[in-house]
């Protein structure tokens, strides 16, 4: 079990937060040492040849390279109708209930407990009257690919299908729900190992329909994704697969030898 993982009190030494203009930065300090805001200023990343920008999800990710580290910066952005609206502003309800300090601090519990997500470095908000941004950095997950990726290459091999399955359960015996489980946010590294990301709205829930609803979730953008490529790329075997993974419980690693 994760001890309470988004609760401030539970989290490391490492951990600072500190004012920035209009808001407020948290960060590890084992990670990155005398954070400022710049860390979120992608353009200047990118200008200075440290940076690449690349599609993710609802809006962009940043690709940053900096003293030795991998880092992914990526900006929150609204989904949906309300985006017509407004972009990438939310509505203010306190400091610890800004998107990026819930996700960080729920990455941080499950880093830390040994879940395999991306390592969380920094995040931001900035408030204007009663509504925010947000900003969130982690560490990039090396040759790691989103399995969306994967499936318009080629089949996937059932050993991975196993191993996918085998690490959604590990997070639901955690008890975390996933909030937008689908194949864009599963990455698999060239040793075959399974990580999940992008957290943004995820907690932890005791055991319920929702992990059903997870999955159902989950099966539904495999489907849409690979409808209109090649035959093969997802089918009844390899969810078959998946399920066994799935079914045989959290004692594996979720690990497969290779691609």
């Amino acid at each position: 079990m994760i001890a309470d993982a988004v609760s401030p009190g539970s989290l490391t030494n490492a951990v600072r937060r500190a004012p920035v203009q209009d808001g407020a930065m948290l960060y590890d300090a084992s990670r990155v040492s005398n954070a400022d805001p710049s860390l979120f200023d992608a353009r200047s990343w990118i200008e200075n040849l440290s940076a690449r920008r690349t599609p993710a999800g609802r809006g962009e990710a940043i690709f940053i390279e900096h003293a030795g580290r991998s880092w992914v910066l990526r900006p929150y952005r609204r989904g949906g109708f309300i985006a017509r609206l407004t972009a990438d502003r939310y509505f203010w309800t306190g400091e610890e209930w800004t998107r990026a300090f819930r996700e960080w601090r729920l990455l941080h519990a499950l880093h830390a407990a040994g879940l395999p997500v991306p390592a969380p470095v920094a995040a931001r908000y900035r408030r204007r009257g009663f509504t925010y941004t947000a900003d969130l950095i982690t560490e990039r997950i090396e040759g790691a690919q989103p399995l969306s990726v994967l499936l318009t290459r080629d089949a996937v091999p059932v050993a991975v299908w196993g191993a996918i399955g085998r690490c959604v359960r590990r997070f639901h015996d955690a008890g975390v729900c996933h909030a937008d489980l689908n194949a864009h946010n599963i990455l698999i590294d060239a040793s075959g190992r399974v990580f999940l990301i992008d957290f943004d709205r995820g907690r932890r829930r005791p055991p319920g329909s929702w992990r059903v609803a997870n999955l159902v979730r989950l099966k539904r953008s495999l489907e849409k994704i690979t409808r209109d490529g090649p035959a093969g790329r997802f089918s009844s075997p390899a969810w078959a697969a998946f399920q066994r993974g799935y079914d045989s419980g959290s004692a594996s690693s979720g690990s497969v030898s290779a691609l």
